[in-house]
């Protein structure tokens, strides 16, 4: 097997860490698995330990600051790196994403795809539980970023996703900038613009059922600014790009000898 880490970020996820972790241990338990938690202000860390010690291939990374999930994900990328770890995988704490469909996603992923993203929008996928504005939301969404940004990928929000190392590299995970809804666009736009192959599989998706959602206004509202930015940025440099081929392209009838 590949050498793996799972990495799972935490903010008072007391009610769901203990199970995840458990689905972690059981489904690949060849994995490693590391915990980015953001101060956590309920028992999320005294779990998270417990379970480190009886099982060695857990740990716990306890950041002094709330920075974000795009910040936690990019701490543990950085590690998977230094590492030396040949495939990472982004896992919400919430039980969203179950722990079952890993193998497969991993599987795929040892076909030699740079990004495996686990898909709610293809054949298969569904989501289980989400009220409808909810659902409504991340649909505009998706369809949004992928008319602005040309993405042929119908789940760029995904947050079930295994990268292999050397995708990450390329990505520049350094250069990242988002840190909230807008990261999972990030990652997607940037793996597109680089040629990298992206693949979707079908994910069953199910409704936190402990614990209180992060998703708020001003991360939906930072996930808007940043696409319709690149987007615009883009429109820009194509329009830059045509003007200066048809400058250079362009021949004078009078430069032309009869």
């Amino acid at each position: 097997m590949a050498k793996t880490l799972v990495v799972v970020p935490t903010h008072n996820e007391a009610g769901n860490i203990a199970t995840l972790l458990a689905g972690l241990i059981t489904h690949v338990p060849d994995a490693d698995v590391v915990v980015v938690d953001d101060v956590s202000t309920d028992s999320t860390r005294s779990i998270i330990r417990a379970i480190a010690t009886a099982h060695p291939n857990v740990r716990l990374v306890e950041r002094g600051e709330r920075l974000g999930l795009g910040s936690a994900y990019i701490h543990g990328f950085g590690l998977a790196l230094a590492e030396g770890y040949d495939l990472v995988v982004e896992i919400d704490a919430d039980l969203s994403h179950d722990p079952a469909a890993l193998p497969a996603m991993l599987a795929v992923a040892g076909l030699g795809f740079s990004v495996v993203v686990g898909s709610r929008y293809v054949p298969g996928g569904s989501i289980v539980g989400w009220p409808r504005h909810r659902l409504w939301l991340s649909r505009w969404g998706n369809r949004y970023a992928a008319i602005m940004l040309g993405l042929a990928i119908n789940d760029a929000t995904a947050g079930y996703r295994v990268y292999r190392a050397e995708a990450l590299r390329a990505i520049g995970i350094d250069n990242v900038q988002a840190s909230g809804y807008g990261f999972q666009i990030e990652m997607t736009y940037r793996a597109v613009k680089l040629g990298l192959s992206v693949v979707e599989v079908p994910i069953k998706f199910r409704n936190r059922v402990a614990g209180v959602s992060q998703m708020d206004k001003n991360i939906v509202f930072e996930a808007f600014k940043v696409v319709t930015y690149w987007g615009l940025a883009d429109l820009v440099s194509l329009r830059r790009r045509h003007r200066a081929y048809s400058g250079t392209a362009s021949i004078s009838p009078q430069n032309v000898s009869s």
